[in-house]
């Protein structure tokens, strides 16, 4: 009973059969002076009217209460076990036809993100990419959090994340990157080895609880490493050394949800008017109010807050700090010129 759709409905009949129940069990012990167990007793024995004797003689008071009580039972058993029979037969119809249509949604879905496992750094993960927006599909071979994660909008796939078959359900050809979130660095490790040959191309990202796992997962393809141990000493240190500056990066920070985030844009596909043109004609800031804080060049290399003569070339990036409206309003301004990458 465990993933039924419990329905207000359903539990206002619920309420009814325990108000009957209580009714009929206080009715006994007051009219026939029955003793608790006595008194339940010939409460469910009456209302599932499977006819077993009384446990003693009744009245006249006593036979009048029963009658009631049967009445009364009928109507209100009836309507329990309607929306019962109701809400097990929408279950059912919601999960059969509604794998139909998610496996139609995981046919269909391209560069969207895979999150192998769903604990404790999965569910973090998850809540993150979906705050940005991301297509999500989350990959576990837990039953019970698969089925009672069914009518979640993100999708959800059961299987072992190492097997070749799960990961190609999960269509990790046509996706864009796999965050690895096991408990275990030698399931994080068999899963990057299955997905780096999958898809040579995928960007791979793993968690991992030890500099050897770590060597590991790199020599196995793995393009970006996260060791929560290591990020959280350093974060609660740099607390204790420098709190005003841990404040003032939790109001930079690059949450989905936070009012200030700091993006990046990727200069794909720039018109001629804008190719090898420095940042100040541009005038993003006066325009939208948004800064750019940072430049990726072509080569890989990064500058921390570039000067008005930076130029713009093909397949750069700038950094963008700014609320969400602003970042939009110079996604906007720019468009055909700049495509935000964590929106692609």
């Amino acid at each position: 009973m465990k993933y039924l759709n419990q329905t207000p409905e359903l539990v206002k009949a619920g309420i009814y059969v325990l108000i009957l129940m209580i009714t009929g069990t206080i009715g006994y012990m007051v009219i026939e002076a029955y003793s608790f167990i006595d008194a339940f007793y010939m409460t469910v024995i009456t209302i599932s009217t499977v006819g077993f004797r009384e446990v003693y003689p009744l009245s006249d008071a006593g036979k009048i209460f029963t009658i009631i009580l049967i009445i009364s039972s009928l109507g209100v058993l009836a309507y329990f076990l309607s929306n019962l029979t109701q809400s097990l037969f929408k279950t059912q119809l919601n999960f059969f036809f509604g794998g139909n249509l998610r496996n139609l949604k995981l046919k269909k879905m391209k560069n969207h993100i895979i999150v192998c496992g769903y604990g404790r750094n999965g569910i973090q993960v998850v809540q993150e990419l979906t705050a940005f927006g991301e297509k999500v599909i989350v990959v576990d071979k837990d039953h019970e959090l698969v089925v009672s994660n069914v009518t979640q909008p993100i999708q959800f796939i059961e299987g072992d994340a190492t097997e070749d078959e799960v990961l190609l359900r999960a269509g990790i050809a046509k996706a864009r990157a796999l965050i690895a979130t096991l408990p275990l660095d030698a399931d994080n490790l068999f899963v990057v080895l299955t997905a780096r040959s999958l898809n040579p191309e995928l960007n791979i990202i793993s968690r991992a609880s030890s500099e050897s796992a770590e060597k590991k997962l790199r020599m196995a393809g793995v393009n970006s490493v996260v060791m929560p141990e290591r990020v959280g000493g350093a974060h609660m240190a740099t607390l204790v050394a420098q709190p005003d500056v841990m404040e003032f990066l939790e109001h930079l920070n690059v949450h989905g949800n936070s009012p200030v985030q700091l993006m990046e844009i990727t200069c794909n596909n720039l018109p001629d008017h804008l190719l090898h043109k420095p940042i100040r004609e541009l005038e993003l800031r006066k325009k939208t109010g948004a800064n750019i804080i940072g430049y990726k060049t072509t080569s890989g290399e990064y500058i921390l807050n570039p000067t008005p003569d930076t130029k713009l070339y093909p397949d750069s990036k700038i950094f963008v700090l700014g609320t969400g409206e602003q970042v939009e309003e110079m996604r906007k301004l720019l468009k055909g010129s700049l495509t935000q990458n964590n929106r692609s």
